[in-house]
């Protein structure tokens, strides 16, 4: 299996030297570029903005590239002509300075463009949040991949009927493995949605701070003590379950503290430490002074919740899974 990893600007060169360091297990890099929205934050440190493009041109290199233009929401310019010049625009200048291959995106009115207007690979975001044969049908005219639902990692029956669908339409199927969302989270889409607008909100005189929303759910004991039972990740030890299922894995590592250390992990099927490290988000500090050691976690774990009944309020497997983990620092 090879995997997507995600670009993150830093101040060193550990991403460079990730990307230089892993690249046979790569297959393609993605990321953001310029001001455009898109489904994470955006920050070049303290660079000025033809500095950090510089730097963002050297450090992609070579590698196939993935633009995501993935924003939950582009308010009043989702439809004006101005923001698809600029994107127009975008996409011609990376095709022309760098070995861009594809296109990641929310919207369907994007898909459209770029297919009408370039010959590159598009792909529906993990934040569509498809999870059946009927979300790829409304939109397959405008994609030729899709991201699984983050949920159905864990659910190897619904992914096989997923994959039954691409292969018989020529489309691909890609998974998330590394997420910290909550699964089924009520709270995703309005997230998604502030993240979109993070440059406009910052200007105003805000009357909260939001908080993810896992990071409230979990600040009881009780629903931290079943964490795992909330979650849809893959440990790098159970990517080989995955293979053809998915035609590639995604890594997300644009805001991970380490993310040399989650690419060389997943690649090397193998980690020691805290599992909530590897995650975006992070959830390590809600559980200090305990971690959750990858290693003590069960064997059969993937196995076992992706073909389970999923009822998880009458079933204890995860917790126990979970608490036969933890240790105490």
């Amino acid at each position: 299996m090879k995997f997507s990893v995600g670009y993150q600007m830093r101040e060193d060169n550990r991403m460079k030297y990730a990307l230089s360091k892993y690249r046979d297990s790569i297959s393609e890099v993605y990321f953001s570029f310029g001001d455009i929205p898109n489904g994470r934050n955006s920050t070049y440190n303290d660079l000025f903005p033809h500095q950090a493009v510089n730097k963002q041109l050297s450090e992609l290199g070579d590698l196939p590239l993935n633009l995501l233009l993935n924003g939950n929401c582009y308010g009043k310019y989702a439809l004006a002509r101005s923001f698809y010049n600029k994107l127009g625009d975008t996409i011609s200048f990376l095709s022309e300075n760098t070995n861009l291959k594809s296109i990641t995106t929310t919207s369907p009115l994007i898909a459209r463009f770029v297919k009408e207007n370039f010959s590159l690979h598009v792909r529906a975001s993990v934040n569509m949040n498809i999870g059946t044969v009927e979300g790829m049908e409304y939109v397959e005219n405008l994609f030729d991949s899709f991201y699984a639902s983050r949920e159905l990692n864990r659910n190897l029956e619904k992914l096989l009927v997923l994959r039954k669908w691409c292969d018989e339409r020529g489309k691909k199927l890609y998974g998330l493995a590394n997420s910290g969302c909550l699964k089924n989270c009520s709270a995703h889409t309005f997230h998604d949605n502030l993240v979109a607008h993070e440059a406009e909100s910052s200007e105003m005189d805000n009357a909260y701070v939001f908080k993810g929303q896992c990071e409230v759910f979990f600040s009881d004991p009780d629903k931290r003590a079943q964490w795992l039972r909330y979650m849809t990740f893959i440990r790098p030890e159970d990517v080989s379950l995955y293979e053809g299922i998915f035609d590639g894995i995604k890594l997300a590592t644009r805001v991970n503290n380490d993310p040399f250390k989650v690419i060389g992990a997943y690649v090397n099927g193998s980690y020691s430490g805290a599992i909530t490290s590897l995650l975006e988000p992070d959830h390590s500090p809600l559980f200090y002074s305990e971690l959750i050691e990858n290693k003590k976690i069960s064997g059969d774990f993937a196995e076992t919740v992706l073909k389970c009944n999923k009822d998880c309020s009458n079933c204890d497997f995860c917790k126990n899974v979970q608490k036969n983990a933890t240790i105490k620092l």
